[in-house]
Parts: structure tokens; sequence; C-alpha cells
């Protein structure tokens, strides 16, 4: 058409209707089409890379680095945003979260899908540890972290208010644990410095795990510590939470209290007891009653399920 265009057979604006593009357009068309002939019709962009593409070079190394250190069971795989940060944290590698949602997707290492893990079948076997930063007082007292423990297999909860989550707040609760119910033998943590650590330059050389102040606390007594790739994979924590947001927050406020220490004396006294009551009325039957065989510290109860 362009080529009757240029051989004055055919008007420009005829050319432009039947083309159904504007005046401009055909213009812009003619004018590349009698500078460079056909070849001028081609789209400038073909065959290039897009402009924003990773390399495939980039991508194969972001995929096999996901796989050999990021990916797993449901309980231990990164979802793509926690990958991101630490693919630049601990490899030096800036990837888009979006862009790495996408990889993953495509090569079978994430799915938009969210299956619920499967609880443990003893108790002890693995003990989830988050803390809860809310208004626990309200206007009565200060803000504070609730410190809380549940064992995945029963749901049986610990949990104390602290005015942050530090160290020695977190060892505070899990030593309380023991003294209660014995050593578990894995606890599932947040990915916060106080439990995990990346590793150092020199660690990485010499192929040793970093360890933080608590994980070698946790290392002596045999706890194994496993960083849970998301909130959601610390369901049964995260859920235990809402319901202390609700229950305990009313119940501290029937009782007028505003302190951490008569807040600690009411969980210890009223509240736990209750709690693990009403626990009880709706544990799975499915759970084995028999304990996962941890190891003691001096002086602590026996780690069965209570």
């Amino acid at each position: 058409m362009l080529r009757r265009v240029k051989e004055g057979k055919l008007k420009l604006a005829r050319a432009a209707r039947l083309l159904e593009i504007s005046y401009r357009q055909a213009k812009r068309i003619g004018k590349r089409y009698r500078a460079a002939g056909v070849a001028g019709l081609k789209h400038r962009a073909a065959g290039r890379s897009r402009h924003h593409a990773k390399a495939e070079e980039l991508r194969s190394q972001v995929l096999q680095l996901v796989r050999d250190k990021y990916s797993g069971g449901i309980e231990e795989r990164f979802g793509p945003s926690l990958a991101a940060e630490h693919l630049a944290c601990e490899d030096g590698l800036e990837i888009d979260a979006e862009t790495l949602r996408r990889w993953m997707l495509a090569t079978g290492l994430w799915s938009r899908e969210r299956k619920r893990r499967e609880r443990k079948a003893h108790f002890g076997e693995l003990v989830q540890l988050d803390g809860s930063f809310h208004a626990w007082l309200e206007e009565r007292g200060p803000e504070g972290c609730l410190m809380n423990l549940v064992d995945d297999a029963t749901g049986t909860t610990l949990c104390q208010l602290v005015k942050q989550e530090t160290t020695w707040a977190t060892a505070n609760v899990l030593r309380r644990w023991i003294e209660q119910y014995g050593v578990p033998q894995a606890l599932y943590t947040d990915w916060k410095n106080v439990y995990v650590r990346p590793a150092s330059a020199a660690e990485k050389q010499a192929g040793q795990a970093p360890l933080t102040q608590f994980g070698r606390m946790c290392a002596k007594l045999g706890i194994r510590i496993i960083a849970a790739s998301s909130a959601q994979a610390k369901g049964r924590v995260e859920r235990n939470h809402g319901t202390h947001q609700d229950r305990l927050i009313k119940q501290l406020r029937r009782q007028n209290i505003g302190s951490y220490e008569a807040a600690n004396q009411f969980l210890r006294e009223t509240y736990l007891p209750e709690h693990k009551s009403l626990g009880r009325r709706f544990s799975s039957s499915q759970t084995e009653s028999a304990a996962a065989g941890g190891s003691l510290l001096p002086g602590s109860a026996a780690c069965a399920q209570p």
C-alpha cells in the first residue's frame, strides 16, 4: 500500500483510512518507507532485549541461590519478599521482590496457594515463640511486648508481659517454659536479630553457623532454632496473639491492672490456667499425648503434655 502511495497511485489520506491509523502516523510511516524501504517498517524495538529485563545470567544465578539457600518445606522455604531481603544482605544481589515472585512462580519455587502446615505429633517437639507489641494495659500503663510461647502439637501456651523483646526477656520466658514443661526440641521464631543473624564474612569463610547470644544459650540446651519465612508460617502463635489481644485486654481492664508486675501475676494465677482449660476443650483428638523426649534442666518438670 505504501508502495502505491510512493508511486502516486494512492493518496496518503486514503491509505491512512485503509490502515485505520491517523494521518500523522501514516506520514511518519511513509517517511520511513521512502528512506529505508520495507526494512523501515520493522518495529525499532524488535530483536532488542527489553530495557527493564534482567539478564538471563543474573536470573539463573538468583534462582540457583533460592534453590540452594531459601527453599525447602512449607515451614522452611522463604517467600519472595523475604528471599529478596536476604539476597540483598547476604548475597549482594538487589532484586525487586515482585520480579523475584514472577521468577519463582515460573520455576515452581513458589505457589500462590497457601497450605497450612500440619501440627507436630508430640508435645515439646516444636514450640512457636514470638513477641506481640500492643497497648496491653491501655491508658492505665505503658505499652509492652507479650512474649508468647505456644506448643505446636497441643496449643499449650505460656506468656509474659515485658517492656521490649530483648535477649534477656526472651531467655527469661523460655526458662519459665523449661521449668514448667521441660526443654523443647526446637523453637520456631521470626528473623529478629534476637534469634538469628546473618553470617559474617569470617563465618562464611570458615563455614560456621552464625549464632546470637540467645542462639548460643539454646545450642547449649540442644534446642534448635528454626526461623520462619513469613508471619503466616507462624500461624499458631499469630492466632494466639489475636486471642490474647481480645480476651486478655478485656480481663486486664476488668481487674484495673496497670503494671507489668500485676499483669504477670494475673497471667500466672488466673488467665493462663483458664486459657489452658479452654484450649483442652478444643484440642485435636489426633495429637499424641506422649512427650517428644527432650532433655531437662536440673529441677525442671518432665517434658510431657500438661
